[in-house]
C-alpha cells in the first residue's frame, strides 16, 4: 500500500467556520487572511473531495493522511475561538472517503489529553502539532501530557510548520524561511528535549525537518554526538525532490524517510531517483512502520 502521510483537505464545516471569523485566521469567500502572510487565494478545486480522490489515483497513492494546516494558528487560539474550528476540522475528517485518514489536532492554550484520547478512539491516526510548540524544553513540558498519551497508545506524532511571524517579503518567504527554520529547530529540540522524555514515541518531521539531518557533521564537531540515528524519528518529503532526498539518505539512511506531498500545495515526485527498493521503502514500507510501529 502506497501511503502519503501529509496532505491538507478542508471540508465544508471547517471552511464555514473560517468564514464566520471576524479576524485572522479568516476566509473571506476564498481569500485566506493570516497574521504573518500575504492574503492567499485558495483554489476551491483544491478542497473538492472528488477531485482530490482522483488525484490519489494520479499519484499512485492508496492512502493519504490529511491534517489541519498548522500555519493557520488554530491550535494557539483561545479555546472559545479555536474549539469550533478544531471541532469542524475533525468532523469533516471523519466524513472523508476510506482512502483518506487524518491526523488529530489539539488546542494548545489549554492542554487536554482526554480530548485527544477521544479523537484517537474515533480513528484518528495520531497527532499533529505545530513545530512552534516544540522548540525548547518548556514546549515539551507543556505538551507532555499529549505526547505521553501518544507513546502509551503507540500512536505517532507529526511535527508541522506553525504560524509565520509577520515579515515583509515575497509570497514564497514564509515557506522558505520561517517554516524551514521552525523545522530545523524542532528536529534538534526533539533530540535534546523530546527523546529523553519520550523514549518510545514515533515522530515524523515535515519537509525533511528543514534539512536539519544534513547538519550531523556540525553537530558532531560541537559535541552533540555522531552517527546516532534515531530509528523512531522520521522525516517526510513534502516539497522536496530527488536531490534533497538523496542528500538526507546519505546523512541518516533510507529507513527514516517517508513520502509526504503537502497537497494541494505541492505534488510528490513521480520518482525519487533512488531505485525501486528505495521507492518501495519511502512510499510503502517506511510509512507503514511510522504509522503502526510494525515492519
Amino acid at each position: 500500500m502506497r501511503i502519503d502521510v501529509h496532505q491538507h483537505l478542508w471540508g465544508p464545516a471547517f471552511i464555514d467556520a473560517l468564514r464566520r471569523r471576524p479576524a485572522p485566521p479568516r476566509l473571506d469567500h476564498w481569500t485566506l487572511h493570516l497574521p504573518g502572510e500575504a492574503p492567499y487565494e485558495v483554489d476551491p478545486a483544491d478542497h473538492d473531495v472528488a477531485r482530490r480522490t482522483a488525484a490519489l489515483a494520479e499519484d499512485g497513492v492508496d492512502l493519504a493522511l490529511t491534517s489541519l494546516s498548522s500555519p493557520l494558528g488554530v491550535e494557539f487560539l483561545p479555546p472559545e475561538e479555536g474549539g469550533p474550528l478544531l471541532d469542524a476540522h475533525h468532523a469533516d475528517a471523519l466524513l472523508l472517503p476510506e482512502r483518506f485518514r487524518a491526523w488529530a489536532s489539539a488546542g494548545l492554550a489549554e492542554i487536554d489529553a482526554t480530548a485527544l484520547a477521544r479523537l484517537l478512539d474515533q480513528g484518528f491516526t495520531g497527532l499533529q502539532l505545530p513545530a512552534t510548540a516544540l522548540l525548547d524544553a518548556a514546549g515539551y513540558d507543556r505538551c507532555g501530557p499529549l505526547l505521553a498519551l501518544l507513546e502509551e497508545r503507540g500512536r505517532p506524532l507529526l511535527v508541522h510548520p506553525g504560524p509565520a511571524p509577520v515579515a515583509d517579503g515575497p509570497a514564497w518567504w514564509p515557506a522558505l524561511v520561517p517554516y524551514v527554520q521552525q523545522m530545523h529547530a524542532a528536529w534538534f529540540a526533539f533530540r535534546a528535549f523530546g527523546r529523553p522524555r519520550h523514549p518510545g514515541l514515533r515522530v515524523c518531521f515535515a519537509l525533511l525537518a528543514g534539512l536539519a539531518p544534513l547538519h550531523g557533521e556540525r553537530l558532531a564537531a560541537r559535541g552533540g554526538g555522531r552517527g546516532q540515528v534515531d530509528p523512531n524519528a522520521y522525516v517526510e518529503t513534502s516539497s522536496y525532490g530527488p536531490r534533497a532526498v538523496d542528500a538526507v539518505v546519505r546523512a541518516i539512511g533510507i529507513d527514516p524517510i517517508v513520502c509526504g506531498s503537502d497537497r494541494p500545495y505541492a505534488r510528490p515526485p513521480a520518482d525519487f531517483g533512488l531505485g525501486d527498493a528505495a521507492e518501495h521503502a519511502i512510499r510503502t514500507a517506511n510509512p507503514h512502520r511510522l504509522l503502526t510501529g510494525k515492519d
